[in-house]
């Protein structure tokens, strides 16, 4: 079995002195998938000496960043989203591991940060341009052993967000936006494999605003997924969402989404 645990921690340095240390002890997941890590390399490797790391800094300094952190070997590293204009806005966001399977298999795993956007602004503008960048790379993929994880900033349908209707002119869950989505599971045959555990029902929700009572009466969005073809997601055997029990324990706004893979014998 291979854990793979996807998180955004909203700075790595902020998340650690806050919780981040006493739950990773706990949880130990085999792969650990971060977003908005926030920190050079050197950093990283102090508070994860165990792991093999793959990270992809931003070149705005402070700003998003990804990093796979293994305690399996990495057979190779890939590093940025291919048919992008290169711009700072770009990078920080997309890191491709190749994780070497004691049974000698290959297992390609993607951390993705997508953009956060904001409608009528170039950050919108970016954010679509990631999103269809992701596309095609995500065809390439889908011959390939692939999770692709990560916080990708678009909830996909209704039961993805409490307050679904409030937000259909908010970046996030824009038409356009979900559409991308759409192709990804309906047109490339790819598997929201969050969803494909959790069933058809609400949530289960990732991230909640710090603001007002949103946690506290779950008004969360499912926006943190983990996407695979459908021979690996077929092996998707559980999931679990580590939501902090009250307020005052969050050391991120997201909570780590984590899904349990039965590898063994695997080929893609």
């Amino acid at each position: 079995m291979l854990d793979i645990t996807t998180l955004n921690v909203g700075g790595i340095r902020a998340a650690w002195r806050k919780g981040m240390a006493s739950w990773l002890r706990a949880a130990g997941p085999d792969v650990l998938c971060l977003q908005e890590v926030r920190a050079p390399l050197e950093q990283l490797q102090e508070y994860l000496p165990d792991r093999h790391l793959a990270q992809s800094v931003s070149q705005i300094k402070g700003r998003s960043g990804v990093a796979v952190a293994s305690l399996l070997p990495l057979a190779a590293v890939r590093e940025g989203l291919p048919g992008l204009e290169p711009l700072p806005t770009h990078t920080g966001r997309w890191i491709e591991a190749d994780i070497a399977l004691p049974d000698g298999a290959r297992l390609t795993v993607v951390s993705a940060y997508v953009h956060s956007g904001e409608v009528g602004t170039v950050r919108q503008d970016h954010k679509l341009d990631f999103l269809h960048a992701m596309t095609e790379r995500l065809r390439a993929l889908t011959a390939v052993g692939a999770v692709v994880c990560g916080d990708f900033n678009v909830a996909h349908r209704e039961a993805d967000l409490k307050n679904w209707r409030g937000n259909q002119k908010n970046s996030g869950f824009l038409p356009e936006e979900r559409a991308v989505l759409t192709e990804w599971f309906a047109d490339l045959g790819w598997v929201d494999v969050g969803r494909a555990l959790a069933g058809e029902r609400e949530g289960p929700y990732t991230w909640w605003s710090w603001r007002g009572r949103a946690f506290d009466n779950d008004t969360g969005w499912r926006i943190d997924y983990q996407i695979a073809p459908p021979a690996v997601a077929g092996l998707a055997r559980d999931f679990r969402i580590d939501k902090p029990e009250r307020y005052d324990a969050r050391w991120t706004d997201h909570a780590p989404f984590t899904v349990t893979y039965d590898l063994p014998g695997f080929s893609p």
